[in-house]
């Protein structure tokens, strides 16, 4: 399903999005220096406000106040970019940006939700200002789970693997519920659903992902490789001499049979991403050879 999107709207898909994540998010903080009210009068995410017109809120609760220290903000940013951009190069542009905007739209149906909710419980709808906390959480689940095996170092001391990230995320998410509870049962209720939905992000973004083949770093870093080779020969290639001359450059060769495209017009390579380095094969040999470990 994914992959048909991506055909028909990948073109308009943000590159680097994080970028302009982390401005939006340095941008918050620097509202709340300023003046914290601001955003809340103003900005966030209020339903009965944007019910009387106020659309603009649909995207200016992204810029929520950030009320820890500034190095601590630093930190966060850092981390964020790092993370949602290594999830980008990996995915692809398309479908980071899927998952992002899915977690933003959940966010928006998650005060929407709270609100009716607490409008037929209490007589009043409240717009919960629900931070993006538990999206940015969520991007950290979807990186454990692509890189279960990458190692972190908490407080720069401590290495552990990143798959534990996601009993890591159990535990904090364990935690905000319990502690909701002891606010009372409608605040306990206004966490669960705004976890819930953090996670509905989630589930439905893999679930949609099921088939779609994930390229592994190494692989990555392989298929990069090659291409600057490729490159190279391309550029080689604009000098060569005509074929069939002493000393001609190729841009393919085949490592079994060492066949190029100077052997013959209807010859075609292909790079096989199951040997460990540049190879090329000829039709003949792409399927028949020893994959080199």
């Amino acid at each position: 399903m994914l992959q048909k999107l991506e055909r028909k709207l990948g073109k308009y898909a943000i590159r680097n999005l994080m970028l302009y994540v982390i401005v939006v998010y340095a941008a918050g903080y620097i509202v709340s220096m300023i003046n914290p009210d601001f955003y809340y009068e103003w900005l966030m995410l209020d339903i009965d406000k944007l019910l009387h017109g106020q659309v603009w809120r649909l995207v200016t609760f992204l810029i929520q106040p950030i009320e820890d220290s500034f190095l601590f903000l630093l930190l966060m940013l850092w981390v964020y970019y790092s993370i949602g951009n290594t999830l980008e190069r990996v995915w692809g542009t398309f479908f980071f940006n899927v998952y992002y905007f899915m977690g933003v739209i959940f966010n928006i149906l998650a005060v929407i939700v709270i609100y009716i909710m607490t409008r037929i419980w209490v007589g009043y709808g409240l717009s919960y200002p629900v931070t993006l906390y538990y999206l940015n959480l969520s991007m950290l689940l979807a990186f454990a789970v692509t890189f279960p095996e990458v190692r972190f170092y908490l407080m720069f001391i401590i290495p552990f693997k990143a798959k534990y990230l996601s009993i890591l995320y159990a535990v904090i998410l364990t935690y905000s519920v319990i502690r909701g509870f002891m606010g009372g049962v409608l605040s306990g209720c206004i966490v669960t659903i705004s976890i819930l939905f953090s996670l509905a992000n989630f589930f439905i973004y893999f679930a949609m992902m099921k088939g779609v083949r994930i390229r592994s770093p190494k692989e990555i870093k392989r298929r990069m490789e090659f291409k600057n080779s490729y490159m190279e020969g391309t550029r080689a290639n604009l000098h060569r001499p005509p074929v069939g001359s002493h000393g001609s450059i190729t841009r393919h060769k085949c490592a079994v049979c060492g066949r190029s495209e100077l052997d013959g017009d209807n010859l075609q390579f292909r790079f096989c991403s199951k040997c460990n380095g540049n190879y090329e094969y000829c039709q003949d040999h792409l399927f028949t050879h020893v994959h080199i470990q």
